[in-house]
């Protein structure tokens, strides 16, 4: 690995190389570096390489560990009609749950990020274990106590509840941040990285298959007649609060980012190219951090152990350095993405795909629910949210590792790891290749397609057919969640990514609380109607608590798929318009 090659020529040459003068830079030099680096590429793994190795398979272990477990949010349609049933909630209370959730899970990401980028991912990962068990043990004694009560909206009760789903959702972000964070920058340099950050990603939204299975299927409540019932939430949330906890306890030991020095020199050394270096206090000749960058530091003196010391930059005395260094670099680029108009045009147009992916999936089982009115006659059983919440879960997972992989062999990708400023070096040319953006747009119309199904009618009381949609919302919503952080890392590096995902991530909060309140409110209305007289097709319940039919539900859904096809012109202007990334030659 070139990381550990640097380290290695450091440290070799400062004690067996010896040193000669360069008159015209009056500069110490190592004499035959080039010849001691290729030989390297003879020699076995040093123990350093290899120990290296293996603290980045072990990281990456941890990783796709926490996120398999990490995504408990994304099974909330599979007891939200419960709350609904048993504690008498209203759609309305139900969705402010749910927005308490989505609202804890992207508004902190920034803040997360920035923690994550400067501490590492292991205190996230310890935050979110205990922010696990507080959350899902405290609604798990507020559902059973809104059992015995006979309802869970009077007195203190539901804004308690309205807060444990709140500390989840920020206990769920820690987790999948630092999980994803330890991926990008542990495997940023290979040429796998895509699949090496669709992985973890992949394994989020399978989180919620598996947990959905072994609520229904294990942890389920027994009718009278012996047969199985709906989910038991308490034992479910009982199971959840442990799992996560002695998941998020194992990241903190495991989540470990590896050599994050040599990403931070490799940044710098781009910022020194583009010449936003220049000017700087830190980086100027005689700076604090000028020493260790470019050619050795300047020096009148020829003693030969002082010089072999000014070989290394990062032996101990100098960590104080390496931290300050370390923090511009990372506030400088953190100031170049803030700055990037395109980053403002992605970014709307991931909010206004994943809003409607979101406010769908969290309402999922309401949805399936108006497919149904109870006095149409049906042959079998009717679909179940768990069903659905599987599938959307499959989809998303098959969708996420498919466009890691396919991009990283079909799409072009620079060298380097570090934010593109300027137009990267030409590469060689592909018989065929394929814009990461182009799997994006074209993912997202998929997305809208499912949207388009429902809203069209096409579905009411034929639930069966349901899996249409839901099968191309998981795949439309999990491949965009895939790409989304792929594209931040090839454009704007590894270094600074979780505070770069973490801006970017935040948007999708605004976009499924405004769709989710939006259903609630086509829903409510619905709900507040009464049944035609002498039909079955369409109705309210009267009471304000269950609506059936298409008009629950077409209006918002034609307008989330607007909404997916306008991020998709978005994200095309940033990719093709004016001063866009092709315009600046960036490879993406």
């Amino acid at each position: 690995m070139r990381s550990s090659q640097r380290s290695d020529i450091r440290t070799d040459v400062a004690t067996t190389t010896p040193l000669i003068r360069s008159d015209s830079a009056s500069t110490l030099r190592p004499a035959s570096i080039s010849s001691y680096a290729s030989s390297l590429s003879d020699q076995s793994p040093s123990p350093r390489q290899r120990g290296a190795s293996l603290a980045r398979n072990i990281s990456f272990v941890c990783a796709v560990l926490c996120a398999l477990c990490a995504g408990s949010v994304t099974v909330f349609s599979l007891y939200g009609h419960i709350f609904q049933e048993r504690l008498h909630y209203s759609q309305f209370e139900v969705n402010g749950l749910a927005i308490s959730l989505t609202v804890t899970l992207y508004l902190p990401v920034p803040l997360l990020g920035y923690m994550c980028d400067r501490t590492g991912p292991a205190p996230l990962s310890f935050a979110a274990a205990l922010l696990f068990a507080s959350g899902y043990f405290l609604a798990a004694g507020l559902y059973r106590r809104g059992l015995a009560a006979g309802t869970g909206v009077g007195g203190w009760e539901y804004p308690a509840m309205v807060g444990a789903f709140a500390i989840i959702g920020f206990a769920t972000s820690c987790m999948y941040l630092a999980a994803v964070a330890t991926c990008a920058k542990n495997f940023g340099k290979g040429k796998h990285r895509g699949l090496a950050l669709a992985v973890p990603i992949a394994g989020f939204g399978l989180s919620g298959m598996w947990e959905s299975q072994v609520a229904s299927r294990i942890l389920y409540e027994t009718l009278p007649d012996g047969s199985k019932g709906d989910v038991d939430v308490f034992r479910f949330f009982v199971f959840l609060a442990v799992l996560l906890a002695a998941v998020g306890l194992l990241g903190t030991v495991g989540l470990r980012v590896v050599d994050e020095q040599d990403l931070i020199d490799d940044a710098v050394e781009e910022l020194e190219r583009s010449g936003m270096l220049e000017g700087s206090a830190l980086f100027s000749p005689g700076g604090v951090l000028h020493r260790g960058y470019g050619a050795v530091e300047q020096s009148n003196s020829f003693d030969e152990e002082a010089d072999a010391e000014n070989l290394d930059p990062f032996k101990d005395g100098d960590n104080e350095q390496a931290k300050k260094r370390k923090e511009w670099v990372l506030n400088a680029e953190t100031q170049r993405f803030l700055s990037d108009h395109t980053m403002w045009c992605f970014a709307l147009g991931f909010l206004f795909i994943i809003g409607p992916g979101e406010a769908f999936i969290n309402n999922l089982g309401t949805v399936i629910g108006t497919l149904y009115p109870p006095t149409l006659n049906f042959v079998g059983n009717p679909t179940s949210a768990a069903t659905h919440v599987s599938i959307v879960g499959i989809t998303s997972t098959v969708a996420r590792l498919l466009t890691g992989s396919l991009t990283d062999i079909l799409a072009p990708s620079p060298q380097a790891t570090h934010i593109q400023i300027t137009s990267s070096q030409t590469l060689p040319k592909k018989r065929f290749s394929v814009s990461r953006v182009t799997f994006l747009l074209f993912f997202a119309v998929l997305l809208s397609i499912g949207l388009v199904a429902l809203a069209s009618g096409f579905i009411q009381n034929h639930g069966e057919r349901f899996w249409i949609v839901s099968g191309l919302v998981g795949a439309g919503y999990g491949a965009v969640f895939s790409l989304t952080p792929i594209i931040i890392t090839v454009i704007w590096g590894v270094e600074n990514f979780a505070t770069n995902w973490g801006i970017v991530a935040m948007f999708p909060a605004l976009g499924s609380t405004t769709w989710g309140l939006i259903y609630s409110a086509v829903y409510q209305a619905g709900a507040n109607d009464p049944p035609p007289s002498g039909t079955a097709s369409s109705g309210g319940s009267g009471d304000g608590s269950f609506c059936y039919g298409t008009h629950c539900y077409a209006l918002t859904f034609w307008a989330m798929a607007v909404s997916v096809w306008s991020a998709c012109f978005m994200v095309l202007w940033a990719w093709k318009g004016r001063n866009g990334w092709v315009q600046r030659g960036i490879v993406i």
